[in-house]
């Protein structure tokens, strides 16, 4: 952003000089042309400049889901094993690389689009005189503050351990971009400030269908809970999680099936807070990575079947999934094969709705089972299943034109308040009993055997593990299973801010980075009857004579380092442009 509007303002300026001593009808603006001076005159403009702002969200480098995932403890940087030289993945990234450089400038034109339009809703607020007006009005500078202030809640949560550039204004010339960097009590301040007014004057839901997926105060509600969260005030954070869960306003609850919040299907249900809205039209007039396009790219990143794999699970995540314990009292965890016998499901429904695993015989995949659609070769044994069309496809390549997808991208959803919430139940209030009611919820919606003992609880008819846990117990169990799978590459980083802020990094990675597994063939029929070999495709923890050894983060656990690593670095595109940062 930093570099194309330093350009388009050194060519206005740059244009402007030759005719500084001319007539005063050369200096009147071109009725041809809008400009600001022009356009900001109604409702209507206020909200298409709003639209601008919602379209800034959608740039991808916002959320930059595979870079920040392959810096956590999540992913594998596709595709193949078992070498990567991912600068990510094997933390060797600074301030030049792509992904810091990316996030930082679509941020920050998030936010130039922001400030204007809340400069120009306040400057027009006077003049109108309905309350109709002045409510709606209202309405679209809380978006625009909504906006503004989760763009700083992530560059705070991303950037320089939170210090960097407030602008609170809109820049007229070139000068005015050259800002000094903040404290990150003040950005932080700052960002508290427009949530706060976003949570208080935007409406609960919206009814219009032409509305839906626009921001609410349950969105705002739940931003300022993770803020509080992050900075480890838990009874703060934990007053925003209760009033999102309990605000029958908002009207949130978790779908009945996981798989909901993962595809083209049920989009903006009941569970989403904050999604990002895409559709299969296309505007063949722009690229597929701009962000005006209305489709996004995000299944080809993680498909194996028409995609690149840019991101596959890791070894430990992989192994987590396949022991995730089902209940055995539920019948949804009953299926019922061809021939009529009917027999436990081989993986629970959150897994198989997660990842896609060669010997999972109860979910399709691409209209096959999953060994016949993909080969499953490099020693690859996972892929994730969320942002791909595998329920919709055969193929990515069957969306034509390619490069294209409508899955919504579900930002904050239902079911990480509540693992939030119950983080704040443990450590702010001691609170172990309700927050087992809050994983459990979570767990019982995926048919997943519960925590606690038999017969207690919300429901008292499912399997339990039998287990009392204490604080740190179930800490360990929020931390290391709960989080990790219910919410794997969801939302914004929000693995590596979870490990961050919970200050595991440089041990987890020592931890994973001494783990060996192994993997073994898997046989199958395929589509013509034929029986077929996927080699090395089941990962294990057993070794035999035909497997390969697989380990994970030997480089990262070397490499990282809390002050290099733990936050992005100021981009060079903004230090090597602005003589006021050092």
């Amino acid at each position: 952003m930093r570099t194309l509007l330093h350009k388009i303002l050194i060519f206005g300026l740059f244009i402007a000089l030759p005719i500084s001593s001319c007539t005063d009808f050369l200096e009147e603006s071109n009725p041809n042309e809008m400009s600001t001076d022009s356009f900001w005159k109604t409702l209507d403009d206020l909200d298409a400049g709003l639209i601008g702002v919602y379209n800034a969200f959608k740039n991808g480098n916002i959320l930059s889901i595979v870079p920040e995932y392959n810096r956590s403890d999540m992913t594998w940087p596709g595709f193949g094993r078992p070498n990567t030289s991912d600068p990510y993945y094997i933390q060797d990234f600074n301030a030049s690389s792509g992904a810091p450089n990316g996030k930082w400038d679509a941020l920050y034109k998030g936010i130039f689009r922001a400030n204007q339009v809340i400069k120009a809703t306040e400057a027009l607020m006077p003049t109108f005189d309905e309350e109709e007006q002045k409510s709606r009005a209202n309405i679209i500078l809380a978006q625009a503050k909504f906006f503004r202030g989760l763009f700083y809640f992530y560059l705070h949560n991303s950037f320089n351990n939170g210090e960097v550039i407030i602008y609170d204004f809109v820049p007229q010339d070139e000068s005015e971009f050259y800002q000094e960097l903040s404290s990150a009590e003040e950005v932080r301040t700052f960002f508290v400030q427009d949530l706060e007014f976003a949570y208080q004057n935007l409406p609960p839901k919206w009814t219009e269908t032409k509305n839906l997926g626009r921001v609410t105060a349950g969105s705002a509600a739940a931003v300022l809970g993770k803020s509080y969260l992050y900075a480890e005030d838990y009874n703060k954070a934990a007053e925003y999680f209760k009033d999102v869960i309990e605000n029958p306003e908002y009207g949130y609850k978790l779908t009945e099936n996981i798989g909901d919040n993962f595809t083209t299907m049920n989009e903006l249900n009941t569970e989403s807070i904050l999604e990002l809205n895409y559709s299969l039209n296309y505007k063949a007039e722009v690229s597929p990575w701009a962000e005006d396009q209305v489709s996004n790219t995000l299944n080809f990143s993680f498909s194996p079947v028409g995609g690149w794999r840019s991101a596959y699970p890791s070894s430990w995540l992989i192994m987590a999934y396949k022991e995730d314990p089902l209940d055995v009292n539920d019948p949804r965890n009953y299926v019922t094969d061809e021939d009529g016998t009917t027999r436990l499901r081989k993986y629970s429904l959150r897994t198989s709705y997660s990842i896609a695993l060669v010997d999972d015989p109860d979910l399709e995949y691409y209209g096959k089972t999953t060994a016949q659609a993909t080969a499953f070769n490099n020693q690859e044994t996972a892929y994730f299943r969320k942002y791909t069309n595998w329920d919709i496809v055969t193929n990515e390549k069957d969306i034509v034109p390619n490069l294209r997808s409508g899955v919504n991208v579900r930002v904050i959803r239902l079911a990480d308040v509540y693992l939030m919430y119950a983080e704040c139940l443990i450590k702010g209030m001691s609170d172990i009993e309700g927050a087992l009611t809050y994983i459990n919820r979570v767990r019982h919606r995926s048919a997943l055997q519960l925590l606690g003992m038999d017969g207690t609880g919300e429901f008292p008819a499912a399997a339990h593990d039998n287990k009392t846990y204490n604080a740190q117990s179930l800490m360990d169990h929020l931390m290391y299973v709960e989080r990790p799978l219910e919410l794997s590459v969801e939302g914004n980083a929000i693995r590596h801010l979870d490990m961050r802020r919970w200050g595991i990094t440089k041990q987890r990675f020592e931890d994973l980075s001494q783990l060996k597994y192994y993997t073994d063939n898997y046989e199958f029929e395929d589509v013509d009857g034929s029986t077929k070999t996927r080699w090395g495709s089941v990962l294990q923890e057993e070794f035999i004579e035909t497997s390969k050894v697989l380990v994970d983060y030997q480089q990262a656990a070397q490499n990282y380092v809390e002050a290099a690593h733990a936050y992005w670095p100021i981009p060079n595109s903004e230090s090597i442009a602005n003589p006021n940062i050092e």
